[in-house]
């Protein structure tokens, strides 16, 4: 079995497993305490916590432990707005961030705070010039993750963090899936992470507030983590987390580019070998290990499935692996297409025969999901010039197959309107028109759901 979702969670390290059963008879007592078993605690916490900010590039008593990323995020966000209410209510986020900024954001827009969710480019990537167009005299923070979860595209923190500083604005950076291969380039103001990413143990996060940085913790505090994360500390998981990311830093640059050969190999032939295929996030600026290409006119749950089966995991922002229906908010928000997604974020280590055994089971894979789907039945009638296709109650990725099989019906320059309630169809269809060369009109109100017409050019 191949294991291909790092970017989810990263295997554990070696080194983690190793320092986490060192420490669990010796970091077992309350670091609090005076006596002999306290004290030895106190060491191995501060021991960890000097490991972790050399990394990072702050000092030790700006980093506190966390019970996961997500917490971390959550307090960092709320911490900073609410130390910094006098300057204003405004929140500045990307549209691409992780779940957990996002979420904060709709709980601080909820409670009377202001957010501008700045757009992206196609790569997945935010400019500079959209975030100096966010900041405002009453912007209280802004948020950019280092690199996106979903695409692996890297973002311009350095260049962000500088503008963010000439405006006196801090900027909080996610760095959950960048921090096990460097240190996070520029002028930040916070920074969170998360060690399941890096090959520690799940259940600790990290949290980097730098000094200056207004800050006030919220909900009830205690003494733990210097009042900002409460609760005893699970030394041995810390121990391990802070092991393993001094241990894959060691080894970050020679696997970095190892891995990122691999990914561009599958980059460069999934289109070769599959047909109907999108590469998406940035080619150059992205992490080494991840890369994600979506498949039209597959259902992208059967997909995974398929290659589960197979013996690879991998994971996919596609609508029809969502309990919601929706497709990724990332993807979404790029424009690109949604259905048949795959993000294939290989861990250190993975052995170059497992890509190409990958490359040699995916086209066949394809090939017998699309046939599973079969020819669609779709009603389709002609109004005049236009052909209407009705695929009301049918989900990704039928109303694109169903487009595909009939614009060769009308003439050039006729346009085909397609009936759908799927929510996905509103991303997958402008995308199928630009990868297949045709012209996306628009979308229209319908009786049911919506219509979204589309003009044959070729």
């Amino acid at each position: 079995m191949s294991y291909f979702d790092a970017a989810s969670s990263a295997p554990l390290h070696p080194v983690a497993r190793q320092a986490l059963q060192a420490s669990l008879d010796e970091g077992w007592a309350d670091p609090a305490r005076l006596y002999r078993e306290g004290r030895r605690a106190r060491m191995l916490l501060d021991a960890a916590r000097e490991a972790a900010a050399e990394a990072v590039g702050c000092r030790a008593d700006e980093l506190v432990f966390t019970s996961s990323g997500t917490r971390a995020v959550h307090s960092g966000i709320a911490g900073v707005l609410a130390g910094r209410r006098r300057v204003g209510r405004h929140l500045i986020v990307s549209a691409v961030e992780h779940s957990s900024v996002l979420h904060s954001a709709e709980v601080f827009e909820a409670d009377g705070g202001a957010v501008t969710r700045v757009p992206v480019l196609r790569t997945g990537a935010a400019t500079v010039e959209a975030y100096r167009e966010a900041l405002a005299p009453d912007t209280a923070l802004a948020c950019l993750q280092s690199a996106n979860h979903e695409v692996g595209t890297e973002q311009p923190v350095a260049e962000v963090a500088a503008v963010c500083r000439e405006a006196g604005v801090p900027l909080l950076v996610d760095a959950a899936q960048s921090l096990g291969w460097g240190p996070v380039a520029g002028e930040w103001s916070v920074l969170t992470g998360s060690a399941h990413k890096w090959g520690g143990p799940s259940g600790v996060g990290l949290l980097v507030v730098r000094k200056g940085v207004r800050f006030a913790a919220q909900g009830p505090v205690d003494e733990r983590e210097s009042g900002r994360a409460a609760g005893f500390e699970n030394i041995p998981a810390i121990v391990a987390a802070a092991a393993s990311l001094r241990a894959l830093r060691a080894e970050a640059a020679a696997e970095a580019v190892r891995l990122r050969e691999l990914t561009d190999r599958i980059r460069a032939r999934v289109p070769e070998l599959v047909p109907d295929v999108e590469v998406v996030g940035d080619p150059v600026r992205r992490l080494p290990g991840v890369v994600t290409f979506s498949c039209l006119y597959v259902d992208g749950e059967t997909l995974l499935h398929e290659l589960d089966r197979a013996g690879f995991s991998v994971s996919s922002g596609s609508s029809c692996t969502s309990s919601t229906l929706t497709p990724s908010h990332v993807l979404r928000a790029m424009g690109v297409l949604s259905e048949g997604n795959v993000r294939v974020s290989l861990p250190p280590g993975t052995p170059a025969e497992d890509v190409e055994r990958f490359l040699s089971v995916l086209p066949e894979t394809v090939t017998t999901v699309r046939e599973k789907l079969g020819a669609p039945t779709s009603a389709t009638v002609v109004r005049e010039d236009l052909l209407v296709v009705d695929a009301l109650g049918k989900r990704c990725p039928i109303p694109v197959i169903e487009l595909a099989k009939v614009i060769g019906d009308v003439p050039v320059g006729a346009t085909v309107r397609v009936l759908s309630d799927d929510e996905a169809a509103r991303l997958d269809i402008p995308a199928w028109c630009e990868m297949r060369g045709q012209e996306y009109v628009g979308e229209e109100p319908a009786d049911q759901g919506s219509a979204y017409v589309v003009r044959r050019v070729s």
